[in-house]
């Protein structure tokens, strides 16, 4: 089987996409002699050609426009075209983007609707209409992947396609996120990013869907408990400026009176994160709308507390693990927070939850199941 897959988000492994689709070629590289597998490669004129490729994996580089409409074009018109005069037997677009015809049977990857669902991505022209086309496509699909039972069903409401079109896969933590600690290296990582001895930790986006401003209220319940002992480290890519998407958050620390409870990380290189992880002491992620969560499942796979969610796929991937919650109930997800920093026997009792919950997710899994989708279509 010659496997096609749209390669826009691989040299982008620091996005959730990125991620998906390195480690689902890798695996499905790893553990499948009759795969021939071939990246299709937007680049952009002085960009780099894919890094980390695997040496059997080929790449065929094509021209991108710069620009959303350069986006659009390499989607519909020049990723399934070059399916064709590769001789592919299928094709994959790991992110919602696909053509709305493909010479080849072809698998899109729908890790959620959120942009959908969320009335504020709804605002502009351009979102709308990259909405209607992605929806369309992702209807004319031969099959639909998904992160979660969650996601499903909101793929199945609001695209409107049949249950049996859409399969569940879970994705999995990498094998660098684990709890053991290598003591001089994490410490030289927590120096490099100036985090304290101790802190609850939030790594993620900060769009407004990610629910970010509720747990900073909740915070001012947790530092009125704990003082300043115990910082909450907000990680990832700090907003630059409000808008739709992105709340004013120094605004409302400000206003919250926090600014002596709050360190902003910043960026945090990916393969720094596992060190960042494994010093916090409590992980608190409350968004409102997630395909899977990530984030939560690395941080038990690291062996730390997790304070979430109650809605969306986060229950999926939590399980009985951790503290599942109400996304607009601040003063239960401070009382969990604080419980699970001062309250040692529970925080014992759901690290050793979050590890056997965690060990239920693979990467091996996932290729395994999705080489059973194509093997489905294929045969069809």
């Amino acid at each position: 089987m010659h496997l096609a897959i749209n390669a826009y988000f691989w040299n982008r492994p620091n996005t959730g996409s990125g991620q998906y689709t390195r480690q689902l070629v890798y695996h499905l590289d790893r553990l499948v002699r009759d795969l021939e597998i071939t990246l299709i490669y937007p680049q952009l004129s002085g960009q780099h050609i894919p890094q980390d490729v695997p040496p059997d994996v080929n790449i065929k580089c094509l021209p991108l426009s710069a620009g959303h409409l350069g986006k659009v074009y390499f989607e519909q018109i020049t990723f399934p075209r070059a399916c064709r005069n590769i001789g592919a037997d299928i094709a994959h677009v790991p992110y919602w983007g696909s053509p709305l015809q493909s010479p080849v049977p072809l698998v899109v990857t729908v890790h959620d609707v959120t942009t959908l669902i969320v009335r504020e991505y709804r605002r502009e022209i351009n979102a709308r209409l990259y909405n209607a086309l992605v929806s369309a496509s992702a209807k004319a699909a031969g099959h639909i992947i998904t992160d979660s039972q969650a996601s499903k069903r909101d793929i199945v409401n609001h695209l409107a396609v049949l249950e049996q079109n859409v399969t569940v896969i879970y994705l999995a933590a990498s094998s660098a996120y684990k709890p053991q600690q290598e003591l001089l290296v994490d410490m030289t990582i927590l120096k490099k990013y100036d985090l304290p001895d101790f802190y609850v930790l939030y790594l993620g986006g900060y769009e407004i869907h990610k629910n970010v401003t509720t747990l900073l209220m909740a915070y001012t319940y947790v530092a009125q408990a704990l003082g300043q002992d115990y910082p909450l480290v907000l990680a990832g890519r700090k907003p630059q400026e409000a808008s739709n998407r992105y709340p004013d958050y120094e605004g409302l620390i400000n206003k919250l009176d926090l600014e002596d409870h709050i360190l902003w990380a910043g960026y945090i290189d990916e393969e720094d994160k596992p060190a960042v992880y494994r010093a916090a002491s409590s992980f608190a992620f409350v968004s409102r709308n997630e395909g899977f969560g990530l984030p939560p499942l690395e941080a038990m796979s690291c062996g730390v507390p997790v304070v979430t969610s109650n809605c969306s796929s986060l229950p999926e991937v939590i399980g009985d693990a951790g503290f599942t919650l109400d996304p607009d109930d601040e003063r239960q997800i401070a009382g969990s927070i604080i419980a699970t920093i001062v309250q040692e026997d529970l925080a014992a009792n759901l690290r050793q939850k979050g590890l056997a919950q965690a060990a239920n997710f693979s990467w091996e899994k996932t290729a395994t199941e999705t080489l059973m989708v194509y093997d489905q279509l294929v045969g069809q």
